[in-house]
């Protein structure tokens, strides 16, 4: 049986606005493909991203244009040379994994020869706003080990200050998504290693991140939009002292394992990521997730729903998500 791919787009709405320095969403849109074969069915979900030139009508294009293309079994070795990394190729290369432990009945941490993912401890996200809002949103999770703060070049120490002290036990992970300078990366180090922050996310442009050659950090920096696959890595290695490693930016699991293993080659500290998006899109990440330094993986719990059997996620805490919504090998 030939495999047959199919995508369409699906629209989940937020509990509350997500706004970053680039703008704001009141709903997660996802791209969620499915790979028919022997076996049944795979899925795999993907989140198009506007900065990386990404739209959902693009990355259907892309899928629809591969399944016409498709004259025999699909592996997930020819999708990298069939698509480029991105959202199409994650949606697709996630559904291969899913149908493949469908097929063999193995989970995909067993056929990755890998625990099971359990409870963990995730980044939960304090987005942006005003100070007083800022405070607020830190204040009902409090309990949350790990707060990602949003910021912009506006008035981030504002920002930081406001949550610190809303929070605090929780240590602190800045992200500013490229909106500051390099002189303004500078002048706040102090203040950042003084306010319980632990790493600072893509602080400048990754166009103009060269900046960081030679920087000595007070709070490591992590590369996000300025690290996709496995071949920025080099690039990046003396600017950062942390990847953050996203399926939709690698192009799936499938590459993002390969980045996971010469990131830890090069020295570099690990962080899981995601998009705003539902449990299935997280489900492939968790298999990251063993020996990360940092997980942010709390894009599910911004929804006003989830997909049944999704992830609960309380103040920080990570349930993993129902065995058969995603690479189980089951249902």
């Amino acid at each position: 049986m030939l495999p047959r791919v199919s995508a369409h787009v699906e629209h989940w709405p937020l509990a509350a606005p997500f706004r970053i320095s680039r703008g704001v969403k009141s709903e997660a849109v996802v791209v969620v493909a499915e790979v028919h074969g022997d076996g049944g069915v795979g899925r795999g979900e993907s989140v198009p991203y506007a900065r990386n030139g990404e739209t959902p009508a693009g990355v259907i294009t892309q899928i629809e244009t591969l399944s016409a293309r498709l004259s025999g079994e699909l592996t997930r070795a020819q999708l990298s040379s069939l698509l480029p990394a991105g959202a199409a190729r994650n949606a697709v290369d996630c559904a291969l994994w899913d149908l493949e432990a469908r097929r063999a009945r193995r989970s995909v941490a067993e056929m990755l020869d890998q625990q099971e993912p359990g409870v963990l401890t995730t980044a939960v996200t304090v987005v942006l706003d005003r100070p007083a809002a800022m405070a607020e949103a830190a204040r009902r999770i409090a309990e949350a080990p790990l707060i990602k703060v949003k910021v912009d070049a506006t008035e981030p120490r504002a920002a930081i200050e406001a949550v610190a002290s809303a929070a605090p036990g929780a240590r602190l992970i800045v992200d500013p998504n490229e909106s500051w300078s390099f002189e303004l990366l500078e002048r706040l180090q102090p203040f950042l290693r003084d306010a319980r922050v632990v790493l600072l996310e893509q602080p400048l442009p990754a166009s103009a991140d060269e900046r960081l050659e030679g920087l000595t950090p007070l709070v490591p920096v992590c590369a996000d939009e300025s690290v996709h696959t496995l071949a920025d890595l080099e690039r990046v290695r003396s600017r950062y002292q942390v990847v953050n490693i996203k399926l939709d930016k690698a192009g799936g699991l499938t590459e993002a394992l390969r980045v996971r293993s010469a990131a830890r080659e090069r020295g570099l500290g690990i962080m899981v990521g995601c998009m705003v998006c539902t449990s299935l899109g997280i489900a492939p990440a968790l298999h990251l997730a063993a020996g990360a330094d940092f997980v942010d993986l709390d894009g599910p719990w911004w929804l006003t729903r989830d997909r049944e059997g999704g992830a609960r996620i309380t103040c920080g805490t990570l349930q993993p998500p129902a065995r058969n919504l995603w690479g189980g090998g089951v249902g």
